[in-house]
């Protein structure tokens, strides 16, 4: 952060226009109800400029106009409240509406007051933790004024939460946008519409995994030994995954508190052992029973773990716990990881038909999205960026599996089809 200057006001010239409000920002870390007032002398505060630099975005869906946050502005590795104070005088004619939009990018969610009176935001500030939703574009109506010069003190009560702790992150780190009420709604369609782009992928997917899994079910049908309860699973599973990243920004059903819980303490460790034993019975490696166990005993081992080491479980707890938490995580995601890789390459070596290695192909597609932690260590790309919008590795890797696995479980079905109930039991034992 810069060293205090002198306050001093923007002044803005608008027609029928936008303006983001880059700065200069006066910002303190900390809490106090009176540093909404408009008569608060805010001049002892740190300046900050939110001034992107050209072409700038950010790295998860491309949205324009990124700054790193407060973490690389010196005060790294701090969590919970600042505010951002800014008095703005806007020129505009009398009768024109004015209206802000809110920033599209906040770690991890904020407070709007104008001239001391809250606006609304993108959580409940309640009690001493707020509840965190996705920031998601908004638009805030500015009170009107009977002259053509309006003066505004706009101030963002910001909390970060630890879950959203990071080298680059902490505050506000894309700028509100102020002007005439038409212009500040064409905006917000635009930046609701790189929002849409950004998790589209994400809403597409899973329904595309529930088809799969209805698929699957005609398999079960089929009067076999084979058992493909677990590949159900697994895709239904993997459906849920992808779908809360979508309810989670795109909407007000998931806190950030639950969608973690939800994704990192129960649905990834869940989702790794049910892909893990899907692939072990779709390749028939049950004959081996210690290999179920295993699987299991890791899940569990994952899940318990994972629930410690969330910053929101006994959050007083001394660091070396969590990190403890961490490792034994790590070592149980590489666990999955070579149990994975052995199921696979066994699987196929045990049998060496093509399906198998269509099989194979699917299952390394799938364990690209699984162990996307992993290959980010080896330093695989993890997110590209065509026509300004981000699409990350899985998502690739999961769109080329969708068609695979569908041509997979037509063959299979063509091949039980094709043969007597007494050679779909020899197949299966």
């Amino acid at each position: 952060m810069a060293s205090a200057e002198p306050a001093r006001m923007v002044h803005i010239a608008l027609g029928h226009s936008t303006a983001p409000l880059n700065g200069p920002w006066r910002f303190q870390i900390g809490d106090d109800p009176h540093w909404s007032s408009p008569d608060f002398d805010d001049r002892s505060w740190e300046a900050v400029d939110l001034t992107p630099a050209p072409g700038a975005h950010d790295g998860d869906v491309g949205l324009p106009g990124y700054v790193s946050g407060w973490s690389r502005r010196g005060h790294a590795g701090y969590t919970g409240y600042a505010w951002y104070r800014m008095k703005v005088s806007v020129d505009a004619a009398t009768d024109a509406p004015l209206a802000l939009a809110g920033p599209t990018l906040v770690d991890s969610t904020y407070e709007l007051y104008i001239d001391g009176e809250s606006l609304g935001g993108s959580g409940i500030f309640r009690g001493a933790t707020p509840t965190v939703f996705g920031v998601r574009p908004s638009v805030f109506p500015l009170p009107a004024s009977p002259t053509s010069t309006r003066t505004y003190v706009i101030a963002f009560r910001v909390w970060m939460d630890p879950l959203d702790a990071g080298e680059d992150n902490g505050g506000i780190h894309v700028a509100p946008v102020i002007g005439d009420a038409a212009g500040i709604d064409l905006l917000h369609q635009v930046q609701w519409l790189q929002t849409f782009k950004g998790y589209v992928v994400d809403a597409i997917e899973p329904i595309a995994f529930v088809l799969l899994a209805l698929m699957v079910f005609g398999l079960m049908a089929c009067r076999t030994r084979d058992s493909y309860g677990w590949l159900a699973a697994a895709l239904f599973l993997l459906a849920l995954l992808r779908a809360h990243q979508v309810l989670f920004y795109w909407t007000d059903v998931l806190s950030l508190r639950c969608y973690d819980t939800l994704t990192t303490v129960i649905l990834r460790p869940l989702t790794l052992a049910a892909w893990t034993m899907a692939w072990r019975h779709w390749f028939r490696l049950d004959k081996y029973p210690k290999l179920g166990h295993i699987i299991g005993a890791l899940a569990v081992i994952y899940l318990a773990f994972a629930w410690i080491s969330r910053p929101w479980f006994a959050p007083d707890a001394t660091g070396g716990l969590k990190g403890a938490a961490d490792i034994v995580i790590e070592g149980a995601r590489l666990a999955f990881a070579a149990l994975y890789l052995w199921i696979v390459a066994f699987g196929v070596l045990r049998s060496a038909r093509p399906s198998s290695y269509m099989a194979a192909l699917c299952a390394t597609l799938v364990g690209i999205g699984l162990f996307a932690t992993e290959l980010n260590a080896l330093g695989v790309p993890g997110i590209w960026f065509p026509y300004g919008t981000g699409v990350a590795r899985g998502q690739y890797a999961y769109a080329a599996f969708i068609p695979l696995m569908f041509v997979l479980i037509v063959v299979r079905s063509v091949g039980y089809a094709r043969s007597s109930p007494s050679e779909r039991q020899v197949a299966g034992s």
